[in-house]
């Protein structure tokens, strides 16, 4: 007989703050996304505590009075994990964690942890440990009172290493260690791209969970792994994708996410390699989620970090089949229209319209909706790279309506 697998998750609760810079519509939807990503880490979260502040209390993140309130409730409910939504600092977190007694941890520690769960190459673990230690090395705590003397004799005298330099020793040496390996690792990689050839490389980019491997394994016919999850894709993908008799290479990166730990984007530099390498782009957004405009603007600012902006890029508007727009009643003059009552057709009148026509695309990938037209201007796009770089070749790769009326 076979037994049922019961997962336990951690009972959680969530913090933040509504400050100038951030106002509370703007904390609930952060708030939103730590909860999604506190599930995807194993949590559950059972409250959410929120304040208003000028800013953040620099000893305790939150007011002292809030701080009980929260500890009263982790008593009451037999709370594991408190996540706050800001990175905190060491000192924070030293004094949250002793005056809390459980674990603390803030949304830089969640991100690190999902991609440790995530992280299949010995590349990707790599790159996770690395992040980790440079994230750990200014937290150590547990300062211990004795004094330890490494060594005796003459010159040696002298309250010698405490314990806690000790580790700090040992994580800046592993620190050093990792950088080396991702050196000669990158090397390796480097040459697995020049081993390519001159194929045109598309890379799939855009906000985590936006349904960037569904796409790849709907155009590509590969079984790249699919969870509705943050981060389910970690490792890049590379695959080789014909359309029509144009073949070039597709590549599926790991998702983008608002206050991305800059540790991680450090780490994992060399994984965007991908993406500055491509000679096309195509940025894959989720349409059905209300602030989908928010994670362009952060996905762009992140190419703008690895100087890939500038690419000639396609957006692909995905999840249509998803959209769900606000009504208003024909009698319902106090109501006034906003973006989150436009229509499917209202949108692309908006700047979307802006981009060219051959650079926007809206489809439903699982669906599999408008994917002619998908194809269509795939093809168009990468065959001009194509053609610019073999310009011989030019009668090799017709239109792509030539194309079909060939076959």
């Amino acid at each position: 007989m076979l037994e049922k697998e019961v997962f336990d998750f951690e009972k959680s609760i969530i913090v933040g703050i509504v400050t100038q810079n951030q106002s509370e519509d703007k904390l609930n939807e952060y708030l939103d996304e730590l909860e999604f990503l506190t599930y995807t880490a194993g949590g559950t979260v059972i409250k959410r505590f929120s304040q208003k502040m000028d800013k953040p209390n620099p000893k305790t993140f939150v007011g002292s009075g809030k701080l009980e309130d929260i500890k009263l409730y982790i008593k009451e409910n037999e709370i594991k994990t408190v996540i706050f939504d800001d990175e905190l600092t060491p000192a924070q977190q030293k004094n949250i964690t002793r005056e809390l007694d459980c674990k603390v941890l803030d949304r830089t520690n969640l991100i690190l942890d999902i991609f440790a769960q995530r992280a299949e190459t010995s590349y990707a673990r790599t790159q996770v440990e690395l992040a980790q230690c440079q994230y750990l090395l200014p937290r150590l705590t547990g300062m211990w009172t004795h004094l330890e003397r490494q060594r005796g004799g003459i010159g040696m005298r002298g309250p010698g290493e405490t314990e806690i330099e000790t580790d700090r020793r040992i994580v800046r040496d592993r620190i050093a260690l990792l950088k080396e390996k991702i050196k000669t690792i990158d090397k390796q990689m480097a040459v697995q791209r020049s081993n390519r050839g001159a194929m045109v490389r598309v890379a799939l980019v855009g906000y985590t969970n936006v349904g960037k491997s569904t796409l790849m394994n709907a155009i590509g016919k590969s079984d790249v792994f699919v969870e509705n999850k943050l981060f389910a894709t970690l490792d890049t993908t590379v695959r080789k994708v014909v359309i029509k008799n144009l073949p070039f290479l597709l590549s599926d990166t790991v998702g983008f996410i608002r206050k991305l730990p800059t540790q991680l984007i450090e780490s994992f530099k060399s994984t965007l390699d991908e993406v500055r390498e491509a000679d096309l782009l195509l940025h894959v957004v989720d349409i059905s989620h209300p602030e989908f405009e928010d994670h362009i603007e952060s996905v762009n600012q992140i190419l703008q970090d690895i100087k890939s902006a500038d690419k000639p890029t396609i957006m692909v508007f995905n999840k249509i089949d998803a959209y769900k727009h606000l009504t208003i009643e024909a009698d319902d003059l106090m109501t006034e229209k906003t973006t989150k009552h436009y229509t499917l057709e209202e949108w692309k009148q908006t700047w979307m319209s802006k981009l060219g026509e051959n650079n926007t695309l809206f489809v439903s990938a699982t669906e599999k909706e408008n994917f002619e037209e998908f194809r269509e201007k795939v093809y168009e796009a990468v065959r001009q790279i194509h053609i610019t770089r073999f310009p011989y070749n030019k009668f090799l790769y017709p239109d792509y309506k030539d194309a079909i009326e060939k076959e």
